[in-house]
């Protein structure tokens, strides 16, 4: 036992478990039944009447009771199922049942037949479990309960805490009104509202702190806990419409997340990013210096998108924050548009299409072309450019590629030694180069009058590298065939009207920037970003970080992980060092990773240290960020 002066009582149904036990007892004894889910939500309803103190706990017993029609065979099963129900940060944290045990009592309205064999498993004996008893017939049947336990009356844990007498600060936990009333009676001195399971707002309204997991009621108490820190304190922000299952795999991760259907300018988000750990952004949001400056706790920074030019890399690495982009997420969702958009401007198909729309006929095989033995020119032959070559070669096109590195021709493309090579070639030029700010202006008047005469023009990359007034005039010079643009100079912030000089042309297909916005690209995103995001926050991984030293870590076991990060100048490794040997500690595994500017230290410890280390560690000169992972 480790002596705290404090006391803490736990509720059972919806605390300690997810679930309200006699609706999982309803489950088993109603199955096959044809009205179960009718019974079903009739004792859900009667339950959280009596949570809410609506109507009479010893009234809304007797009526789950003789709706329930259990049998003593059942609790068995019941237990069983339990088991595997508890509170997924109670289960995380059963160290602390076990150092703790003498000071950890259970009061709850349920009942002890099936409380007891759960909570003994976390080292609370029968003799702490405060619950009701079942009633049985000759038969084995559930009939009733002791009606004489004061827990089978009104407000009963009242009296129930009352009678045991506790010595110390008493704190309570649990999910209901019921429970709260302990602390409204002036017998507990603190009601934490436990909100992990179910979110009772008449419980929350009253409650001293509202407890999302057992973490942040650790945290709260400086008590020994699995994490250093509750996830549910750690703020991310998701910006423009992100894809919702990104904020649903952070929230079931157990971080607090807001989402903002839009993007922010510099000012809004100077403004927003204040306390703010993870920020969430696509193309638009601009992440700058002076919003880098405002960010007083930010640490990493996720672009739900392949570009990184609108974030500041370097200021980011400046401040210790760590980007992560995803640059495969959407490539087929690009290559598929690709192609498509290739097939309507050889065929002429926008333009008849358009047509019909008018109202007008104009069956013709003029300028409409097959594919199929046509010369297509990549610009770029990163992994959009390379899953576009195989499948316009499957088309029966014949390939050709430029990229300033070197890369390894797939299939039958051919790799042209200059752009130009490239361009008097092709019957079409798509382009698929990265946001590097050197390709401002890339295709300019230059490079579209040595395409061939009568070519199509397709960008999907950038909006800056090509000079629309320059590929306007080819367009209507007749130059070029026709063309399709999916990125431009100067976007929206969000939807509405926009111009172009490119609007209205024959041949010419415009799309709002939505050459990765497929429901299965966004989807892909939603679930790299956030597990990259997630690893980080959670273990200080930094694999695939566009701006920061890339490092894979071991999974931590039973150690507390340093991670330091500095500015990578001679002598701070063995500071490092330094302190963690004057503080004698022991070290089960330290990795580090360099670029020309940044330095990142993991260290791993065993969990028993002096806390001073760490004021120690953050102290040393050049230190960027510090922080503690257990």
């Amino acid at each position: 036992m480790v002596a705290t002066g404090r006391k803490y009582v736990f509720d059972f149904d919806s605390t300690l478990t997810r679930v309200e036990a006699l609706d999982v007892l309803a489950e088993i004894t109603l199955k096959g039944r044809s009205n179960k889910e009718e019974i079903i939500n009739e004792i859900q309803e009667i339950t959280n009447l009596g949570i809410d103190g609506d109507i009479s706990f010893t009234t809304s017993l007797e009526r789950r009771i003789k709706l329930l029609n259990a049998h003593e065979s059942d609790l068995p099963i019941l237990v069983e199922e339990l088991k595997t129900k508890i509170s997924k940060s109670i289960e995380a944290n059963k160290d602390f049942f076990r150092d703790y045990a003498d000071d950890i009592y259970v009061i709850s309205c349920g009942f002890k037949e099936f409380i007891d064999p759960i909570v003994k498993e976390y080292n609370i004996p029968s003799d702490r479990v405060y619950a009701n008893t079942f009633k049985f017939d000759e038969e084995g049947k559930i009939v009733g309960f002791d009606e004489t336990n004061v827990l089978a009356m009104h407000n009963g844990k009242i009296d129930c805490l009352k009678n045991m007498n506790l010595d110390g600060e008493v704190q309570v936990i649990g999910d209901g009104y019921s429970d709260y009333v302990m602390r409204e009676a002036g017998i507990a001195h603190k009601f934490f509202a436990y909100t992990e399971n179910v979110h009772r707002e008449k419980a929350a309204k009253n409650a001293d702190y509202i407890t999302p997991n057992l973490d942040e009621f650790l945290f709260v108490n400086d008590l020994p806990r699995k994490i250093s820190y509750p996830k549910n304190r750690i703020k991310m922000l998701l910006l423009e419409n992100v894809h919702p299952d990104a904020f649903k795999s952070l929230s079931e991760a157990g971080f607090s997340v807001e989402t903002v259907n839009h993007s922010l300018t510099e000012e809004e988000l100077i403004e927003k990013i204040k306390g703010v750990h993870v920020l969430g952004i696509r193309s638009k949001t601009q992440v700058t210096k002076n919003v880098l400056e405002a960010a007083n706790k930010l640490m990493v920074v996720g672009a739900f998108c392949i570009g990184t030019t609108q974030i500041d890399l370097d200021a980011c690495k400046v401040k210790g924050v760590v980007v992560f982009n995803a640059p495969y997420s959407n490539t087929r969702s690009v290559v598929e548009l690709a192609i498509g958009e290739i097939i309507m401007l050889m065929r002429s198909v926008f333009t008849r299409s358009t047509e019909i729309h008018q109202g007008q006929w104009n069956k013709t095989a003029a300028n409409s072309r097959e594919v199929r033995g046509k010369n297509l020119g990549i610009v770029g032959y990163g992994n959009i450019g390379k899953q576009l070559s195989v499948l316009a070669e499957a088309l029966g096109m014949r390939v050709y590629y430029y990229d300033v590195n070197d890369q390894l021709a797939l299939g039958n493309a051919v790799k042209c030694n200059t752009l130009e090579d490239l361009l008097n070639i092709s019957d079409v030029v798509t382009l698929h180069i990265d946001d590097n700010k050197a390709n401002l202006n890339f295709i300019g008047e230059r490079e579209i009058n040595q395409m061939k005469n009568g070519a199509i023009f397709i960008n999907l990359a950038r909006g800056f590298v090509v000079d629309i007034p320059a590929l306007a005039k080819a367009l209507k010079s007749g130059k070029l065939a026709g063309a399709a643009i999916d990125v431009f100079p100067e976007e929206p912030r969000s939807n509405g009207e926009f111009e172009t000089e490119l609007k209205g042309l024959d041949n010419v297909i415009l799309t709002p920037h939505v050459g990765g916005s497929t429901e299965e690209a966004q989807a892909n995103i939603a679930d790299f970003v956030p597990n990259k995001i997630m690893d980080y926050m959670n273990t200080g991984n930094t694999v695939d970080a566009v701006n920061f030293p890339n490092i894979r870590l071991p999974k931590q076991n039973k150690s507390h992980r340093f991670l330091h990060i500095h500015k990578n100048v001679p002598g701070v490794m063995a500071k490092v060092n330094k302190v963690l040997a004057e503080y004698e500690l022991n070290i089960t595994g330290q990795y580090l990773s360099t670029d020309n500017e940044v330095g990142y230290v993991i260290s791993d410890v065993n969990k028993e240290y002096n806390k001073d280390v760490i004021k120690e560690l953050k102290k040393i000169e050049n230190t960027i960020k510090f922080r503690v992972l257990y």
